[in-house]
């Protein structure tokens, strides 16, 4: 590490709240990052048949474990389970035994469920463990913003260098188009994609970087220049 990198180092030290807030947020979202293994309804191993069988990974019809159907088998279901533990085997769950998009379809309460040992944070008005919720949407939020980071970074990096590297034409083409494609409506362009294409994670995704790259463009030109 340089002495300037070293020095920032040691200032970002000295604010204790900024420091172990960082720790924190980066403890969090490295446990997210396993959030499969931490809440869903799907078993981590389970002994079946003699055989070892790894559902968080892999899918298995419900018919491979004993049952009659092609589909892949509902854990959750109390036939599937007593399946497996008739047969003298076992099912390690994870901590929380529901998905992101998981119902709890034995809730003993209506929806939304005040918080119990079943669903340490409740539920939702569907029956959505609050908690599985909270890990995969705080996994999802983090990636997505460093995703749009990176790209639109990198556009805008790359449009900026062109243009105060070589100049003349190109710059002042350049500078013509960014400010073209500045002046474009995105909220409007983002109702029309929503009507025209089903809304998804990379679609909104992609939508943003195309309008995010803009800042990026006038501070690389001007280094460049």
């Amino acid at each position: 590490m340089s002495p300037l990198g070293r020095r920032r180092w040691q200032q970002s030290e000295r604010n204790k709240r900024a420091y172990y807030s960082m720790w924190v947020f980066l403890s969090l979202f490295a446990l997210t990052l396993f959030a499969e293994l931490i809440a869903n309804d799907k078993p981590i191993v389970m002994y079946h048949q003699g055989e070892l069988w790894f559902p968080v990974l892999n899918v298995y019809a419900d018919k491979e474990i004993g049952g009659t159907l092609p589909s892949e088998a509902a854990y959750w279901d109390p036939f599937v389970q007593d399946l497996v533990e008739s047969s003298g085997g076992w099912i390690l769950w994870p901590p929380i035994r529901f998905g992101y998009k998981t119902p709890d379809m034995y809730i003993d309460s209506a929806a939304p469920a005040r918080p119990s040992a079943r669903h340490w944070l409740g539920t939702d008005d569907s029956g959505r463990d609050t908690v599985a919720l909270l890990i995969y949407g705080f996994r999802l939020s983090v990636l997505f913003g460093v995703a749009l980071t990176i790209i639109s970074s990198s556009i805008g990096i790359a449009v900026g260098a062109l243009q105060g590297y070589f100049g003349g034409l190109i710059d002042l083409l350049g500078q013509r188009l960014v400010e073209i494609w500045a002046g474009l409506p995105i909220l409007l362009l983002l109702i029309i994609l929503a009507s025209l294409v089903e809304p998804n994670v990379f679609w909104l995704l992609a939508t943003l970087a195309a309008f995010s790259w803009m800042t990026v463009v006038g501070v690389v030109r001007a280094e460049f220049l």
